[in-house]
């Protein structure tokens, strides 16, 4: 087990080629040299072939997962090796494989990987096999499809309930806390997938990881102390808060009990970062019920997550030596000369604890409200920590949080926050290095733009912005070119591992792009007509997105900055139309559902939004979007929003902007193409429509001497059902009242009850009871 064995260095050194050289290289030697050293009686050699098939399914993932039965067949019969390094060996595999392969290799194999691992879990006599089958079990759980692990989970919790007391009666009779620490860290993660099913365990487990919270006091089991606080706080969350509540204010009392007595924890504490994080699931669950315990958690989490962390600066000379003695540090050359070098450890507790901040601020709101001036002075200048992403990433996101937050301090309070945060912001998202941190710096100004409204950002702010997005697209653009070069054969290196790393790129760079249109959509939203000179001198960059081969990705962002352009500016938007229309109209076939449903939705903001001067355009839209609802998949889960996108489409154009639509022709198709069940933006549109027709007794929907009332209960009931119309909507109360009005006739209602599915029943039955 020593890190520096031959053994444990030649693992990490064919993970690295794995990955390095990739899996066309390395797999085939790994399928020609294990299978006999499997075979091999001296454990050794089995114990080596299991090591190396667990190191390099990350890099050989491609070439691997075809052949995973064989693999497993392999590995599978090794869970019960005669010696136990083997068998460790064999957990090892398995519990990589659960990641590397997730969730296919939990679909497949769980009904042989389960038991394995319970079976090893018995295996008292070797501690370390013990705990790597519960290590293996919590990477096969974080992963695992929750119908498949509820299956097991009367099995999976018996064991570890019985291991559990095993290993707590040890522990207090001979210290051993190895297989107890990885136990509990097992419990968590199942209940975290189990969910509400981890209910009915529930009280078999809390007791005795309340009393190993109250008692493990003692140095050496701080450790064990931090993981059973995380385990308690993770199946709270997984219950929740009915079934957590009785327990809560006793392991808050429990977690708070150092702080109340005024002891400060050692800054190497483990527990504390697991401390940290469990307050803030707690929150999660409690809510505005969390607020009392604010004044006590708020010390040490600040604390944390102001932590500044060491840093030097050391020439070559001084450098030699160091490196090899100073593990938690990293250095990186600044010249030839010198180094510069950060301590890194405890910058993940200040990550994790400047996200707490960010759960408290969004849970708690106005509860938080006295905490929000020092934490926006903590979090604005850490926008440029540069040590650390995940602390830049939680600063963005903190801040609309804050905003939220101060407002029940006032109109003035307000704009001196933001004030104080706009300036620094705009500064981070020009210098921002990372581009997954540039996201969530977009995402987070386009949230706080919402949040501040008209005239929020001035005219140096409009500026700004204009600045921003300006270099933000042409950055899109020059990308996009050099990679399009590099597939066209430019660069003598293209192979498959030069693809998957463009493919990566262009994920990053759609990313970037949608925030782009998280920022757009928040202007329109908030400034409307006001902000077209803004956005005339980006209109450019937005045609492009829409030009002639350009990837799909460009045309979907594309179409939904003019989708805000029309639904936010209405009739001015028609100024404009001769850039966007046509490409709009011929997107509403494109091949790709994104670009369909992007479309789909501009056709219905030009019904609902556009004016009259729009009239002959939304008639325009009716065939093509009627050719999309009737394409035979339309009905697929991967077609499905496009299609809901396009018959809500075509009922905003009947409703709103229909003077130029045959609505005899149009209303039987568009009443046959009822329920619509999936998409909860666009239904009320669908169910207020619907309700409309009804009370205004149309013919074409009510039919005949009422004779299509059985069909339109079986259409509310199916969407009753489904839950796709929100709880508070006026259109779900609409469509109960016709379900009440037709209850009225005893006879016609029972006739139109005799035709529904059972869940349409019990759905029908619930709203009559309200």
């Amino acid at each position: 087990e020593d890190s520096d064995s031959n053994a444990v260095v030649a693992e990490s050194a064919l993970d690295r080629l794995a990955c390095g050289l990739g899996g066309k290289t390395v797999f085939p030697n790994i399928m020609e040299l294990t299978p006999n050293m499997l075979q091999n009686e001296d454990w050794k050699y089995r114990h080596a072939a299991l090591m190396a098939i667990s190191a390099s399914g990350e890099g050989c993932h491609k070439q691997m997962e075809p052949y995973l039965p064989q693999i497993m067949d392999g590995v599978i019969n090794y869970i019960q090796d005669p010696h136990p390094r083997v068998r460790y060996a064999c957990c090892n595999a398995i519990g990589q494989m659960s990641t590397d392969f997730a969730p296919v290799f939990e679909k497949k194999f769980h009904a042989r990987v389960v038991p394995g691992l319970l079976l090893l879990m018995d295996d008292a006599a070797n501690p370390r096999v013990q705990a790597h089958a519960g290590a293996a079990l919590v990477n096969f759980s974080e992963d695992c499809p929750k119908n498949i692990l509820v299956s097991y989970l009367p099995q999976i919790m018996e064991k570890l309930e019985s291991v559990l007391k095993a290993k707590f009666n040890e522990l207090v009779e001979k210290g051993n806390k190895l297989v107890l620490e990885q136990i509990v860290t097992t419990i968590a993660s199942v209940a975290d997938t189990a969910e509400d099913n981890f209910v009915e365990h529930y009280d078999k487990f809390m007791p005795c990881l309340k009393y190993m919270i109250g008692n493990a006091n003692t140095a050496e089991l701080r450790l064990l102390r931090g993981k059973t606080i995380e385990c308690v706080s993770l199946i709270g969350l997984a219950v929740g808060g009915e079934k957590f509540s009785a327990d809560a204010s006793e392991v808050m009392e429990l977690l708070l009990s150092s702080q109340v007595k005024g002891e400060e924890m050692a800054e190497d504490d483990p527990q504390m970062s697991f401390m940290i994080s469990a307050w803030a699931r707690i929150c999660k669950i409690l809510g505005a019920g969390f607020a009392p315990y604010l004044p006590l958690v708020m010390g040490p989490v600040m604390k944390t997550a102001s932590m500044k962390p060491e840093v030097a600066l050391l020439d070559n000379d001084e450098l030699t030596g160091v490196e090899e003695e100073t593990e938690d540090w990293q250095f990186v050359q600044l010249g030839e000369q010198q180094n510069f070098g950060i301590k890194t450890a405890g910058l993940e507790d200040k990550a994790t604890a400047c996200q707490m901040l960010v759960c408290y601020a969004r849970e708690l709101k106005e509860h938080f409200s006295e905490y929000t001036e020092q934490v926006v002075k903590l979090m604005v200048p850490m926008l440029k920590f540069y040590f650390h992403d995940g602390v830049r990433t939680a600063a963005a996101e903190s801040l609309p949080f804050l905003l939220e937050c101060a407002q029940i301090k006032g109109p003035q309070y307000l704009q001196e926050m933001w004030g104080f945060i706009l300036p620094e912001l705009l500064k981070a998202i020009e210098s921002e290095p990372e581009k997954d941190v540039l996201a969530e710096l977009m995402a987070s100004l386009a949230r706080c733009i919402e949040i501040q409204g008209q005239g929020c950002l001035g005219p140096n702010g409009l500026e700004e912005i204009a600045t921003l997005v300006d270099k933000t697209m042409t950055e899109h653009f020059k990308r996009e070119e050099e990679r399009a070069a590099k597939r066209a054969g430019g660069d003598e290196d293209y192979d498959e591992g030069v693809e998957e790393q463009l493919i990566d790129e262009d994920d990053e760079d759609v990313y970037i792009l949608s925030k782009v249109g998280d920022v757009i959509h928040a202007m329109f939203g908030t400034h409307r007509e006001t902000f077209l000179p803004t956005f005339e001198k980006l209109l450019p960059h937005f045609v492009n997105l829409l030009a002639q081969g350009r990837p799909w990705s460009d045309l979907q962002w594309g179409l939904c900055i003019f989708d805000d352009l029309i639904e936010y500016t209405g009739p001015t938007s028609q100024k404009y139309q001769e850039v966007f229309l046509a490409r709009l109209l011929s997107c509403v076939s494109n091949s790709q559902p994104e670009v369909r449903q992007a479309a789909a939705y501009g056709c219905g903001v030009i019904g609902q939004c556009g004016g009259p001067g729009y009239a002959q355009v939304a008639s325009q839209c009716i065939p093509l979007l009627v050719e999309l609802i009737h394409q035979p998949n339309s009905k697929q889960p991967e077609n499905i929003n496009p299609t809901e996108n396009a018959i809500s489409a075509v009922t905003k154009i009947l409703k709103f902007n229909g003077s130029a639509c045959n609505m005899d022709q149009v209303l039987p198709v568009w009443f046959s193409w009822l329920p619509v069940t999936e998409d909860s933006d666009e239904a009320p549109y669908v169910y207020g429509f619907l309700a409309d027709l009804v009370e205004a007794n149309n013919p074409h929907i009510l039919g005949e001497n009422n004779a299509n009332l059985p069909r339109i209960i079986a259409i509310i009931a199916e969407a009753l059902a489904c839950e796709v119309l929100p709880p508070e909507s006026p259109e779900k109360q609409r469509v109960i009242g016709i379900v009440k009005q037709v209850q009225s006739n005893a006879a016609v209602f029972e006739t139109c009850i005799a035709g529904l599915s059972e869940p349409q029943k019990k759905a029908v039955q619930e709203v009559l009871a309200s």
